[in-house]
């Protein structure tokens, strides 16, 4: 218990000076980050923490079940549509050649692993989290298109992430063992074929039954956020059931239900902003705690890397995907930097070593995700706010016809990022 009261210490007094905090460079994820790491003085939390184990993970999954599913439920066709759309560019072109360039990367750095541990690192660090750059989203200095484009693709890229990692541990898994043939058949039919399959009947018939009850009146509307949040809930438990993967099911489910039920996404997001931040705090908190059992096992080439993802790795890929945007390029620089690294990394880290899949290169993937999320918390959550203001002085002199400015009182999505509300 001595992990949890302090937690639960935590944010109470984090709600106290919450509002204090927001003029400052210190974000929630620093601070509990940070806490976490001071929890390391205490054996009794190492200790409860070893036996535990379990059961944290449990929560950090539940955690990215329901972001994946609130995610997808905010998806419209809109949102990804038109040839200078760039949530749409920045989660295809953006995102695949950052994975590309997160393999090639680490096959220089680290000449021990195999390709397909290589791609497991750049699987982990693709997603981007809006969370840890929360003042970006929100402030006013940053052109609303820009904030709406990050926003957007921190929303969708966990999701997409999820089977560039299934497959890369698959491959690893069939090259270190005889039964090549039997891992990659069960990673397609079994995580990908069941994940879909159940998100889909998941998500087609309880979107219908939800949209039935609200078309009857029979549904109250305080509850509606309820039953919304009890289809994730579903999916996990059905996976666990039949060797799905919870996360492709449980975001499957969540772009399904909208075509029965169109406010699924309106409600998800209530609990996501209501409740579901505890889910994003723990796990941060947890995170702290982690990494102070392994900090000093960060290596010059460990080190290396992680500045590496969190530059050219994302940056280049990102000046790419907006080629022909004609956006300037304080614009490109800045949506390169602000691609930081938090939630969806760590819980798909520690679902990775859940695993057990007893990989040669298991400690240098976990040592890589860890050091290059802790850099990210503190070096993006640090420059957010001076970066913002910077930026906007840099633009200033654009017109009111700049790429930039396009669709200005338009919104492409309901709602802050579901990174930070989970």
């Amino acid at each position: 218990m001595i992990v949890i009261a302090a937690f639960i210490s935590l944010v109470f007094f984090y709600s106290l000076i919450s509002r204090r905090l927001e003029r400052t460079v210190i974000t929630a994820p620093m601070l509990f980050t940070a806490f976490g790491a001071l929890m390391a003085v205490s054996h009794g939390a190492l200790d409860e923490l070893a036996l535990d184990r379990k059961d944290l993970l449990l929560v950090a999954e539940l955690g990215l079940v329901m972001t994946l599913f609130t995610d997808a439920s905010r998806v419209r066709p809109s949102m990804l549509k038109g040839e200078t759309n760039l949530p749409m560019r920045l989660l295809s072109t953006g995102m695949l050649l950052t994975i590309v360039l997160g393999v090639l990367g680490a096959m220089v750095v680290f000449r021990t692993l195999t390709w397909w541990e290589a791609g497991i690192i750049a699987a982990i660090l693709a997603p981007t989290d809006a969370g840890l750059g929360q003042v970006i989203v929100n402030s006013p200095h940053v052109p609303h298109r820009i904030r709406q484009a990050l926003n957007v693709e921190a929303g969708l890229n966990d999701g997409l992430s999820v089977p560039f990692l299934m497959f890369f541990v698959a491959l690893a898994e069939a090259r270190e063992t005889s039964r090549g043939g039997t891992v990659l058949t069960r990673f397609l039919i079994e995580q990908l074929g069941y994940g879909t399959l159940l998100g889909l009947a998941i998500g087609l018939l309880g979107g219908w039954l939800l949209g039935l009850a609200r078309r009857k009146e029979w549904m109250a509307e305080p509850v509606a956020q309820l039953g919304v949040v009890a289809l994730p809930l579903v999916c996990m438990v059905a996976s666990e059931a039949t060797a799905a993967s919870m996360f492709i099911a449980a975001f499957v489910a969540g772009l399904a239900a909208q075509a029965g039920f169109r406010e699924v996404g309106k409600h998800s997001v209530e609990f996501a902003e209501d409740w579901g931040q505890l889910f994003n705090y723990f796990v941060f908190f947890l995170f702290g705690l982690l990494v102070t059992r392994v900090w000093t096992q960060f290596s010059f080439t460990i080190v290396i890397y992680s500045v590496l993802s969190l530059t050219v790795i994302r940056i280049v890929p990102v000046a790419i995907a907006l080629r022909g945007t004609r956006l300037s390029w304080p614009t490109v620089l800045f949506m390169g930097w602000f691609g930081p690294r938090g939630l969806a990394s760590i819980v798909l880290g520690l679902v990775y070593l859940e695993r057990e899949a007893d990989l040669p290169g298991a400690p240098t993937i976990k040592l890589v995700v860890m050091a290059t999320v802790l850099l990210s918390i503190f070096a993006h959550g640090l420059t957010a706010l001076p970066a913002a203001v910077r930026y906007a002085r840099s633009i200033a002199p654009l017109g009111h016809d700049a790429p930039e400015r396009e669709h200005e009182h338009e919104t492409i999505g309901a709602g802050p990022a579901t990174a930070e509300g989970l």
